[in-house]
């Protein structure tokens, strides 16, 4: 699991652009469940288990991560560029990324040259521009065309105590937990959605559940985790190493209260390590799925990351295991209908 994390964290798929790792994804699941990719680009496969199910479970997980989106080339060669998803101006201040095959910096002005009044402030994300070193519009435009995607330009590297830093840790962590699912055994059959656009407004996620209609979901996914110096315990959210992280709710979800009691017990009796997500903001593929049709049974699972939605999102390996051992539990009950 650890060496597709890697794999799929190195690939490049801002929302709308996930081919890369949907082409990844299948050539890991065909020998172990048939799957195939719809018209929006999910993929969408079905594990066959031991047993027929009683109750129709889907394991979700998206695809797409955050980057930039190019609108336009200036005269002196620079890039105006459009956030794709929700990223924080300081997360973008002179960090390197890649359009294509070609590298730039996003600009910004040296402290040198900063007024009293610029120092007390961020520079407005509007005014940011990215630098291929190009000299001139027309020489720009031999590279770039309106429309071309940007990402974080980031390595994938294990430091310290268990930590992994890379980007795309939200969400390509689940695709990577749903893999390892696929390629286990099952007592009941599954199905899985690799889905798109989650970062736009959870758009795969709908067409990919619609298509499934499932009876219970569980969707997994990345949380913030704000366990730093100086941060209350109340608004550190979830913490590293800590174990799964399960919501009550969140900006788009208002969990069912069996499912999160059923996950809490299951993660007593698996001897797994679970926290509750301490504040209701952010939201997930959770918030489209339970509202799909006549309505899903939905939980989600997350795992605590640093820094998300940046180039250096962090997490702890310990709390993998934990979110794919208590997933895997739940969805066992889910199938057999004893929830």
């Amino acid at each position: 699991m650890m060496n597709n994390l890697k794999n799929l964290c190195l690939l490049d798929g801002v929302s709308g652009n996930e081919s890369k790792v949907a082409e990844y994804i299948v050539n890991e699941i065909t020998p172990f469940a048939e799957c195939y990719i719809d018209p929006l680009g999910n993929v969408i496969a079905h594990k066959r288990g031991t047993s027929d199910a009683k109750k129709r479970v889907l394991f979700d997980a998206h695809m797409d991560e955050v980057g930039l989106i190019i609108t336009g080339i200036k005269d002196n060669g620079m890039l105006t560029f459009s956030c794709v998803g929700g990223i924080n101006t300081e997360v973008l201040l002179a960090k390197r990324v890649k359009i294509g095959d070609l590298y730039g910096v996003i600009c910004v002005k040296p402290i040198h040259m900063l007024s009293d009044d610029e120092k007390k402030k961020l520079p407005d994300k509007d005014s940011l521009l990215i630098d291929i070193g190009a000299s001139s519009k027309k020489e720009a435009e031999e590279y770039i065309e309106i429309g071309d995607i940007a990402v974080f330009e980031s390595d994938y590297i294990e430091f310290g105590d268990n930590k992994i830093k890379a980007k795309a840790i939200d969400d390509r962590l689940g695709c990577a937990i749903l893999i390892d699912i696929i390629k286990s055994d099952l007592p009941f059959d599954a199905w899985f959605s690799f889905t798109v656009q989650e970062e736009v407004g959870l758009r795969g996620a709908k067409t990919a559940t619609f298509n499934v209609n499932p009876d219970f979901a569980i969707a997994i996914e990345a949380t913030t985790a704000c366990d730093i110096i100086d941060t209350p315990e109340n608004k550190s959210v979830c913490k590293l190493n800590e174990g799964a992280v399960v919501s009550f709710m969140d900006g788009s979800t208002l969990y069912e209260k069996s499912l999160f009691d059923a996950t809490i017990n299951t993660t007593k009796n698996i001897g797994k390590k679970i926290q509750v997500k301490r504040g209701t903001s952010g939201g997930n593929n959770a918030g489209a799925i339970h509202l799909t049709k006549n309505g899903v049974r939905t939980i989600s699972l997350s795992i605590p990351c640093r820094y998300l939605h940046s180039p250096e999102c962090v997490i702890d390996k310990r709390d993998i295991e934990s979110v794919r051992d208590i997933a895997v539990g739940l969805f066992e009950q889910m199938a057999d209908d004893r929830i």
